[in-house]
C-alpha cells in the first residue's frame, strides 16, 4: 500500500494571565494588558473560519485553558483593561496622563501590516513618530485622540471580516470617530471573541479539527516537578537557592484543564500541548493517568533523547527524516502515551520568515519543503510510493506570527491551502487522526526522555538567570506558605490556589532577566508579584517586602544578542519596529567616558531564513567620506569549517586578534556610492569575487542583507563577523571592539 506524506499541523493559541489580582490598587484595572481582547478579533477565529472552507484539510488547534477563560471574560463584558478604558472615555475628559498613554501606547502594532494600510492611522502614526509625543500633545485636537483610540481597535480586526457592513462602514469613514462609533467598535469585538470557541467545538464535532489543550495556566510542569531538571541540558546551570519541588500541582493542573475542557467541548480532550513543549520523564504518568493519548514536544528533545541531532542540507532538509517524521511510544504505570515531533526549522519558517516573502512565493516554498521531505524517504526504501505512512508535525505559535504577514496571513494560508486541496502526495491531518490509524511502532524509554522545551532542548529561557533564579525562589516560598495552611483548600480558598496558578505560569520567567525583552516588561514583573501577593493575601499572612518591589530595574538595556527573527525593510531608515528583536552593540560614546571614539553610535543585528543583516546608526552629523570612512568590510570567520580562508585584503591591518584571523568571505560596500562586491576566499590567500544578491541602503543609517546563499554555509553553522572601516582599503577602525559577531544559520 502507498501512503501520501501526513502532515499534522498544531496551532498554539495562548496568552498570559493579565487579569490583575490587586483589586485595592487605586490605579488596577481588571486586565493589566489588552492583548487577549486584540488577539480575539484577529488571530483565533479567522485561522478556522478560512480552514473551514477546505474541509479536505484537517488540523489541529491548542486552546489554552487560561486563554479562553479570558476570551470569556471580554465576551461577556467582564472585562476591562487600560486600553479598553481610554477607547471609552470620552474625549473631551482625557487628562495629560491619558492623552500620553494614547500617544505611547495606542500605535503597539507593525507598522508595515497594521498601521500603514490605513492612511488615517499612518498619518496619525507618521506625526507621532517624526513630531514626537511632546509636539502632538500641543498640537493634537480632540479628533486625532478619538480616531486614534478607534484606529488601534479597528486595525486589530482581522480583514476576513472586513466585509461586515459595519466595520466595512468605519474603514470607509476613516476619520472623525465619535464615542458612539467607539462603543461600536467594543461590541463587534466583543461579537467576535464569542464567536471563537463555538465555532472550535463546531469543527470538531464536524472532524475538520482537533482540538487540544495546556496545562491549567501553562505552567513548565518538569520545572514544577523539580527545578534542578534544568541541569540535564545545562549541567552547570546556576540554579535557585530553594528547590522548587511541588510534583503534586502537576495533576492539580491537568485535572484543572480536562475538566475545563469538557465542559466547553463536550468531550474528552485527546491531545496535550505541554507548555513550552516541555517534557521529562517526571511528568509522563500524571499525563497519562489524567487521560491524555498523545502529547507533542520538539525535535531537539528527541534528539537529545535518541543521542542524534537533526543536521541539515544546503536547502534545510533532515538528514535521516525516518527518525523525526513519526510518533513515539511512551510507556508509564498508568498506560502508553504517544509523542509526535515538531520539524523545528518548517515551524520557524511559518513564525518567522515567510511573513516577508510574497503569499504564493511563501506557500509554494512550504510545499516544496513537504516534497522534499517526501522524496527523501522514498529514497530510503524499495518502490516509487511510501510504503510506510509518515507524518511531519508543524507545530507552532497560531497568532503572534501573523502580524508580520499581509493581510494577516490570509493570502498565505488561502495559496497554501488551495495547493495541498489538489496535491495527491500530501495529505493534512490531525495527530489523533493518525495515530489511531497508524499507531507508534517504536517505543522511546520513558525515563531516558530528555528534559527540556522548544528552546535548544533546554530550560535556560525561564530558570538560570539571576532574575529568574529569584522569582523562583520568591514562588518557592510562596508554595511553602500555602502547603502551611493545609486547612486552605480548593473548595474553601480558591483565591489561593488560583493565585498560585497564576504565578506558576511559564510567561513571567520568560521577560525576566537576561534573554528576552520588551517594552512591558515592567508590567509582567508586576503581574507576577500581584499574584504572589493576592496568595498571601488570601492566606492573611503578611507580603514579603521583595514581593512588593520590582524584581530589576526596566530600563533600556545596552548589549544585547537577538531575541528573535527579524525582517527589516532595506530603506536606510532604520524602522524602530523592524529591528526591535536585533541584537545590539554600543560603541563610540554609548558607553561611558572610557570607551573609545567612533564615528558609529551603535551596531545592529539580526537574521531571519532568507538573510543575516546589519545596521550601523552614525553619531549625529557624521558623514561617510567627511567625518567617517568611506568604506565598510564585513569580514566573515568560519571557526573549525574545512574551506578556503584568506588573510583580510586591507593594508595597516593590527596583528591581533580578531583581525589577523583567516577570513572565508569578505564584503566591500562603499558608504558614498552604496555599492558593494562580495569576494570569496581562494587557495594561495586569494580572494574572487562573486555574484551576489546583496542590499545596501544608505540614508538615516546603513542598512545591509546578506542572502545565506551568498554565504559558504549549511543550516546550524556557527559563523562570526567583523566591521571594518577603511579608506582607500587601508584600515581605519573596526567594530566590535575586540570581539566578533557571533550568528547561527536557521
Amino acid at each position: 500500500m502507498s501512503h501520501p506524506l501526513y502532515v499534522a499541523f498544531i496551532w498554539h493559541q495562548h496568552q498570559p494571565l493579565y487579569k490583575s489580582r490587586a483589586a485595592s490598587s487605586a490605579d488596577s484595572e481588571q486586565y493589566r494588558l489588552p492583548w487577549v481582547r486584540l488577539h480575539g478579533t484577529k488571530d483565533y477565529l479567522d485561522l478556522v473560519l478560512l480552514l473551514e472552507k477546505y474541509p479536505k484539510l484537517h488540523q489541529t488547534v491548542n486552546l489554552v485553558p487560561s486563554l479562553i477563560l479570558q476570551l470569556e471574560d471580554y465576551a461577556e463584558g467582564k472585562a476591562l483593561d487600560p486600553y479598553l478604558k481610554l477607547l471609552l472615555t470620552p474625549t473631551d475628559q482625557l487628562d495629560l496622563k491619558g492623552k500620553h498613554f494614547v500617544l505611547e501606547r495606542f500605535f503597539d502594532a507593525n507598522h508595515h501590516t497594521l498601521i500603514d494600510p490605513h492612511p488615517r492611522y499612518r498619518e496619525l502614526f507618521e506625526e507621532r513618530h517624526e513630531k514626537g509625543i511632546a509636539w502632538c500633545l500641543d498640537n493634537w485636537q480632540e479628533r486625532d485622540y478619538g480616531d486614534l483610540l478607534a484606529w488601534h481597535n479597528l486595525a486589530w480586526i482581522d480583514p476576513l471580516f472586513w466585509d461586515d457592513p459595519d466595520i466595512a462602514g468605519w474603514l470607509k469613514k476613516g476619520r472623525d470617530f465619535s464615542l458612539s462609533d467607539r462603543q461600536r467598535i467594543l461590541s463587534k469585538q466583543k461579537e467576535i471573541i464569542s464567536r471563537i470557541v463555538p465555532q472550535h467545538r463546531k469543527m470538531q464535532e464536524a472532524g475538520q479539527l482537533e482540538v487540544t489543550t495546556t496545562p491549567y495556566t501553562h505552567p513548565i510542569l518538569p520545572l514544577l516537578a523539580d527545578t534542578n531538571s534544568g541541569r540535564v541540558a545545562v549541567p552547570e546551570m546556576e540554579l535557585p537557592k530553594n528547590r522548587f519541588l511541588w510534583k503534586e500541582d502537576i495533576p492539580r493542573h491537568l485535572h484543572k484543564a480536562w475538566k475545563l475542557y469538557c465542559d466547553r467541548f463536550g468531550r474528552e480532550p485527546r491531545g496535550l500541548w505541554p507548555s513550552e513543549q516541555s517534557v521529562s520523564p517526571e511528568i509522563l504518568y500524571d499525563v497519562a493517568k489524567q487521560g491524555f493519548n498523545w502529547l507533542c514536544s520538539d525535535e531537539a528533545v528527541l534528539g537529545w533523547t535518541k543521542k542524534h541531532f537533526f543536521h541539515r542540507d544546503s536547502n534545510g532538509n533532515v538528514f535521516e527524516p525516518e527518525l523525526l517524521y513519526r510518533p513515539y511510544r511512551l510507556k508509564t504505570d498508568a498506560g502508553d502515551l504517544a509523542i509526535v515531533f515538531r520539524d523545528h526549522r518548517l515551524s520557524d519558517l511559518i513564525g518567522f520568515t515567510y511573513g516577508s516573502m510574497a503569499p504564493k512565493e511563501a506557500a509554494a516554498d512550504l510545499v516544496g519543503h513537504l516534497e522534499a521531505i517526501g522524496r527523501s524517504l522514498k529514497h530510503r526504501q524499495e518502490g516509487d510510493g511510501l510504503e510506510r505512512p509518515w507524518l511531519v508535525t508543524i507545530a507552532l505559535d497560531g497568532e503572534n506570527c501573523w502580524e508580520f504577514y499581509k493581510e494577516d496571513g490570509k493570502p498565505f494560508l488561502e495559496s497554501l491551502y488551495q495547493i495541498l486541496s489538489h496535491h495527491h502526495g500530501i495529505e493534512l491531518v490531525t495527530v489523533s487522526d493518525f495515530i489511531d490509524r497508524f499507531p507508534p511502532t517504536e517505543t522511546l524509554p520513558s525515563d531516558r526522555l530528555h528534559s527540556g522545551s522548544w528552546v535548544d532542548g533546554s530550560f535556560t529561557t525561564w530558570i538560570g538567570d539571576p532574575i529568574k533564579n529569584k522569582a523562583w525562589d520568591m514562588l518557592t516560598r510562596a508554595r511553602q506558605t500555602l502547603a502551611n495552611h493545609p486547612e486552605a483548600t480548593e473548595e474553601n480558598n480558591p483565591e489561593a490556589w488560583e493565585a498560585l496558578y497564576a504565578a506558576e505560569g511559564s510567561d513571567w520567567f520568560w521577560w525576566f532577566g537576561e534573554g528576552h525583552s520588551s517594552e512591558q516588561d515592567a508590567i509582567f514583573d508586576r503581574l507576577f508579584r500581584e499574584h504572589l501577593g493576592a496568595l498571601y493575601h488570601a492566606l492573611n499572612e503578611p507580603i514579603p517586602d521583595d514581593v512588593r518591589y520590582p524584581l530589576e530595574a526596566h530600563e533600556k538595556k545596552g548589549d544585547m544578542r537577538p531575541q528573535s527573527f527579524i525582517h527589516p525593510v532595506i530603506d536606510g531608515v532604520g524602522d524602530e519596529q523592524d529591528w526591535d528583536h536585533a541584537g545590539r552593540i554600543d560603541v563610540g560614546g554609548s558607553r561611558g567616558t572610557m570607551h573609545r571614539s567612533s564615528p558609529v553610535q551603535r551596531l545592529w543585528y539580526g537574521l531571519d531564513h532568507l538573510n543575516f543583516y546589519l545596521r550601523l546608526d552614525f553619531k549625529r552629523g557624521v558623514e561617510p567620506g567627511k567625518d567617517c570612512p568611506s568604506e565598510l568590510h564585513l569580514l566573515w570567520y568560519y571557526p573549525q569549517r574545512p574551506m578556503y580562508t584568506s588573510p583580510a585584503p586591507l593594508r595597516d591591518l593590527p596583528d591581533a586578534p580578531p583581525l589577523n584571523y583567516r577570513f572565508a568571505t569578505h564584503l566591500e560596500v562603499n558608504l558614498i556610492s552604496q555599492s558593494y562586491q562580495m569576494n570569496q576566499s581562494i587557495e594561495h590567500d586569494g580572494w574572487r569575487t562573486s555574484k551576489s544578491r546583496v542590499k545596501v541602503a544608505v540614508n538615516k543609517c546603513l542598512e545591509i542583507a546578506v542572502p545565506w546563499v551568498d554565504l559558504p554555509t549549511e543550516p546550524d553553522w556557527n559563523l562570526h563577523l567583523v566591521a571594518v572601516l577603511a579608506e582607500d582599503e587601508r584600515f581605519q577602525d573596526y567594530i566590535p571592539e575586540n570581539g566578533l559577531i557571533p550568528m547561527v544559520m536557521p
